[in-house]
């Protein structure tokens, strides 16, 4: 009898570490347009909000932006970008989307892009931008904006085979110029970086190796980059469930890791796990309706936006869904 209530109170305390936040008491719902109007079906493309549109651009092949109007609630097409451009983490400075750290070309032989791009969504023109220094071009790699200055973290540099980097460098968009800063703790690929309170959190992701480890090798140690003393520390708490091609960002106090891929499971993952910035630890918030990776969520008036990527690992089924999660007030 002792046995048996023992084993139940240990089954309790594991529902519980994994059990959402009282606060959070609102699930995932599917958003149609009032038209019927669809996003044009992609992955490894980006998903970003510039006032109160929200654009998904890139992906494989080429493809037109596809634009939500969040005020009509309606989907249209903007340009077509002038080369296919996949694998990067959209990056909003005054009111241009920058892409960075993208890949063109099929897999598994993917070269890295050697220049920055930007799409203008007011005028709806893509433009040739900067060029990316020759030793320190890569793709899948995270990018985020602290203040007016872009931050690239790792990729790789050889498809999704070989050439795994640490690298943290800067772009200047205002003068153009690009520094190298130090070393990540170790390389990672495929993933999303995350930028707040005076530091960048790089999260999740691989060392992709394809044929034979093109998913196996995540990487679930979270490596934290302080911009005042500009070194990095790895955070006590590893991620959860492991994997990669996630859409990462900042809400509520939490570095959201959504959705991704491993070899651990042919669908790709619902899962959203949230860690908290002051404590350190990890809660599960509410999963997706569709499981997916390869894409970005945005944050919209208090609510999540996610669409399109891939709902299996790998390269199909490509989505044209869209969905969202209220958040909760603080």
């Amino acid at each position: 009898m002792i046995r048996t209530i023992g084993i139940v109170c240990i089954s309790l305390l594991f529902q519980m570490s994994l059990a959402q936040p009282e606060a959070m008491n609102s699930d995932w719902q599917y958003v149609t347009s009032v038209d019927d109007s669809k996003p044009i079906a992609r992955h490894e493309a980006a998903f970003v909000a510039v006032g109160s549109k929200f654009y998904l651009l890139g992906g494989r092949g080429i493809k037109p932006v596809s634009i939500y109007d969040s005020k009509t609630g309606k989907w249209t097409q903007g340009s077509p970008s002038p080369i296919e451009l996949h694998h990067f983490q959209p990056v909003v400075y005054r009111d241009k989307i920058y892409i960075i750290g993208a890949f063109t070309g099929p897999y598994p032989t993917e070269t890295p892009v050697p220049n920055i791009y930007t799409y203008e969504p007011e005028t709806n023109i893509w433009q040739k931008g900067t060029e990316i220094p020759h030793d320190r071009r890569r793709g899948g790699a995270g990018a985020v904006l602290v203040g007016s200055k872009i931050y690239v973290v790792c990729g790789i540099t050889n498809g999704h085979q070989s050439g795994h980097k640490p690298w943290l460098d800067v772009y200047d968009p205002e003068t153009q110029e690009w520094t190298k800063k130090e070393d990540a703790p170790r390389a990672r690929d495929h993933f999303q970086a995350v930028a707040t309170e005076g530091k960048i959190y790089a999260v999740a992701g691989r060392l992709s190796k394809a044929p034979e480890a093109t998913f196996s090798e995540t990487i679930t140690e979270v490596d934290c980059y302080d911009l005042h003393t500009q070194r990095w520390t790895t955070l006590p708490n590893p991620l959860p469930t492991p994997r990669a091609g996630n859409a990462a960002l900042f809400a509520n106090g939490n570095v959201l890791v959504v959705g991704g891929e491993s070899a651990a499971q042919t669908e790709a993952h619902h899962e959203v796990e949230a860690l908290d910035v002051t404590t350190k630890k990890w809660e599960t918030w509410p999963s997706m309706l569709r499981g997916r990776h390869g894409s970005s969520v945005l944050n919209y008036k208090g609510e999540l936006y996610i669409a399109s990527g891939c709902g299996n690992r790998g390269g199909n089924p490509e989505l044209d869904s869209m969905e969202k999660l209220p958040l909760p007030s603080n």
